[in-house]
């Protein structure tokens, strides 16, 4: 299993989520399983968003799929995100 967390500035949480949502589609096509989205306690416009996918090339197809880049723009990011992938560890 991989995670992916983005982290970035919105201009606009509501107008970000409705885009957000909209784009949910894309990431199910990619085999997203779940996301949590998280908003900053000081700063309701900065948002983390948390999602899981079934594996890192699923997650990495997903983060080059050319619609990403006009669903964030579309939703007000405000400047580049920050992205970091994961991958499940051993125990």
């Amino acid at each position: 299993m991989a995670t992916v967390a983005v982290r970035h500035r919105v201009a606009d949480y509501e107008a970000w989520r409705t885009a957000y949502d909209e784009h949910g589609t894309v990431r199910k096509s990619h085999g997203c399983t779940g996301a949590l989205v998280l908003r900053d306690e000081a700063d309701p416009n900065e948002v983390l968003v948390i999602t899981n996918w079934p594996s890192l090339a699923n997650a990495h197809a997903f983060a080059s799929d050319p619609s990403l880049p006009q669903a964030m723009q579309r939703g007000g990011v405000a400047g580049p995100p920050r992205i970091e992938f994961y991958e499940e560890a051993a125990l």
